[in-house]
């Protein structure tokens, strides 16, 4: 290797430039050309629609930012902030300004690249955020959020969102997607049928009041386990009716445990009445309700999705002052394949197995999920199982890397539904630039490797279908909306 001239300078990239992680010229001619023009289609979020339908105007960074938050709030703690400026009564200026110390501590975080992309992204802002930085950037993005521009719909048109769905229980009213599906808001805004409480029978009391609330919604006296059923398919019936296409579970494991339909009426007799059911029992019924639940997806032609893996509420004390999804799960360890396997396999041989996308939280899974979903592949649909993009934990550079790979490796990653935000935010669509501009790197290192064709059409294209055309044909959303039009949403009533 040459060496250097003495007292030559060594150029160094700036931080977060226009060409951020993208390592070779073939990388830059993707991502400008091809991926960073498409539009955004978000298929899973946590988005809370009433904040859509109403455009809410946040007051100030700290609501808009921090807010329900978790990864921001782990930073937070693990940096030694007090309770009090993170979920606490502390002032928002507070919490921001707690949250801007933190952010130097964050190096090497995924959470310091985006923070700085969705500052430079939404408000220009182009310093870096700390202790010093901060009143300056509040105020400047706090003034740009009293403008029209950056209410809730204004930033979505900011960062091309085409189509985004939330998610959604099946006993929510759904009134602000009604609201939304009238309106003239270009971006579709669809739901997502996730059942998941109306499958936690561990917990009898707490799992009766939510079946009375689902009865309540759905029209229908919830007694036996047919009634349950009843209900269920009447709210799937009332989410199609407003657009919905897909269905989610967040769970440990695919649950596959044999069972009778006279076994599992009977489970759910005794946990309607209040008793407390034996392991066993509650692994039965929630392998009946999987299945049940795929067949309804199925039977409407809907995507189903299994977020696996999460090992959740870790910290019992922190779980009772501040309830779930305040930071305190993992990564988990659980066995995957065989349930997983012996699930699919069941609804294959009915011809009952709809489009599936499987999300891995744990990367040593990683070659499991992508070779399972080959076992299930039959020719009608391209790509119909996925193997999901890195999710939670993973939803980082290394994480979405070795999702890449590993499919790539063992699947077809041209056929690819791409990325997601899988967020509450309505500043997190920068995930979506971040993983296009590690896909390009990618194909563009092995494109300047020899390892593929210099063939800017073919790889081009490749880069263009996974980060917006895959999905759109995928999911249907075009067509859906066409008919949603057309019947009018006959259940606004």
């Amino acid at each position: 290797m040459a060496d250097f001239p003495p007292g030559l300078p060594i150029m160094k990239k700036p931080f977060l430039d226009a060409d951020f992680l993208l390592q070779t010229e073939t990388a830059r001619t993707l991502y400008h050309q091809h991926a960073a023009p498409q539009p955004i289609i978000d298929y899973h979020n946590h988005l809370l629609p009433d904040q859509i339908a109403e455009d809410k105007q946040f007051e100030n960074l700290a609501q808009l930012w921090l807010y329900g938050d978790h990864y921001k709030w782990r930073a937070m703690r693990t940096n030694g902030i007090d309770e009090r400026y993170i979920t606490g009564d502390a002032s928002d200026w507070e919490k921001f300004e707690k949250w801007a110390e933190t952010v130097p501590y964050t190096l090497r975080n995924p959470l310091y690249h985006w923070t700085h992309l969705e500052l430079q992204r939404y408000f220009g802002v182009t310093e870096v955020l700390n202790k010093e930085s901060a009143r300056r950037i509040w105020e400047h993005c706090n003034a740009l959020l009293q403008t029209p521009e950056y209410s809730v719909r204004g930033l979505l048109r900011k960062m091309n969102v085409r189509t985004l769905c939330t998610t959604d229980d099946p006993a929510d009213s759904l009134e602000h997607h009604r609201a939304l599906a009238d309106s003239d808001f270009e971006v579709q805004v669809l739901p997502t049928f996730r059942a998941d409480k109306a499958m936690t029978p561990e917990d009898a009391a707490g799992y009766n009041a939510y079946l009375d609330k689902l009865g309540a919604s759905a029209a229908v006296d919830i007694v036996s386990y047919h009634d349950l059923q009843t209900a269920l398919r009447v709210r799937h019936d009332y989410f199609a009716a407003l657009g919905c296409r897909l269905s989610d579970h967040g769970l440990e494991q695919i649950y596959a445990a044999d069972y009778t339909d006279a076994e599992v009426s009977a489970i759910f007799a005794k946990v309607r009445g209040g008793e407390t059911l034996e392991r066993s029992e509650i692994l039965q019924f929630k392998s009946a309700m999987l299945v049940f639940l795929a067949e309804l997806d199925w039977e409407k032609g809907w995507t189903q999705q299994y977020h696996v893996g999460a090992l959740r509420n870790n910290n019992a004390r922190q779980l009772r002052q501040l309830g779930p999804d305040t930071g305190w799960d993992s990564i988990g360890d659980f066995a995957q394949g065989q349930a997983m396997s012996k699930f699919l396999d069941r609804l294959d041989t009915q011809d009952k197995l709809a489009k599936t996308i499987l999300y891995n939280l744990n990367p040593a899974d990683n070659e499991l999920f992508a070779t399972m979903i080959g076992n299930f592949q039959d020719g009608t649909i391209p790509g119909k199982l996925q193997f999901g993009s890195g999710w939670w934990f993973l939803d980082q550079k290394d994480g979405m890397e070795r999702q890449i790979n590993a499919l790539s490796n063992l699947g077809l990653l041209s056929r690819f539904v791409g990325m997601l935000t899988d967020s509450r935010s309505f500043l997190s669509y920068p995930r979506h630039e971040y993983f296009r501009r590690i896909l390009c790197n990618i194909l563009g290192n092995d494109v300047e490797n020899g390892e593929l064709p210099d063939d800017m059409q073919l790889i081009g294209t490749m880069v263009e279908n996974i980060c917006y055309h895959n999905a759109k044909g995928y999911f249907g959303f075009e067509k859906q909306a066409a008919a949603v039009e057309t019947a009018g949403v006959a259940e606004k009533a």
